[in-house]
């Protein structure tokens, strides 16, 4: 240890050992981590939607670039959705479920992440109706607009409250 005397008491042999071993370490945890959270299985999701829907679609392909893995069933949903106990005012074009919940309608990928992690003792989450500018219907043909809507969290007795309110905006000038 050239420029350092040996007899400073900070500075010993096994301290720099030491000191090396943890910035080792850290590095080594540092690299790993990202390469463990890449290696997570992608969260399944099976949705319920007519063949010929384009906006579940949209909301399928909103999920998949999400990080979802989504299996498709071109049946229809009401029969799924009369089964899980959605009540039929807050239905909408398709319903899903993930993780043991329910998710009916143009819920965003954000919202289906969070109610995962916070696991409330509910139903799950819906969007009423179709609401402009809500994911799967927020393409071009839209020009822009979006409406205000809220994502429900659906209790097991059909009761809701506000998840998540999204505020709308009129259509974007041409």
């Amino acid at each position: 240890m050239k420029g350092i005397p040996m007899t400073h008491p900070s500075v010993t042999p096994h301290t720099t050992r030491r000191a090396w071993m943890a910035t080792a370490m850290a590095l080594l945890t540092a690299s790993t981590v990202p390469t463990a959270a890449k290696a997570a299985a992608p969260m399944a999701v099976e949705v319920w939607k007519d063949p010929d829907c384009g906006c579940c679609k949209d909301w399928v392909d909103h999920l998949q670039a999400n990080g979802f893995q989504v299996k498709v069933h071109e049946s229809g949903n009401n029969a799924v959705r009369a089964r899980l106990g959605l009540p039929k005012k807050l239905g909408s074009c398709h319903t899903a479920l993930v993780g043991g919940y329910l998710i009916e309608g143009h819920v965003p990928a954000s919202d289906v992440r969070a109610l995962l992690l916070q696991k409330p003792d509910a139903l799950g989450l819906a969007v009423p109706g179709m609401p402009i500018g809500s994911p799967g219907m927020d393409g071009p043909a839209y020009g822009g607009r979006k409406d205000a809507y809220a994502v429900l969290l659906v209790a097991r007795d059909g009761s809701t409250r506000v998840f998540k309110n999204y505020p709308g905006h009129p259509k974007a000038p041409a």
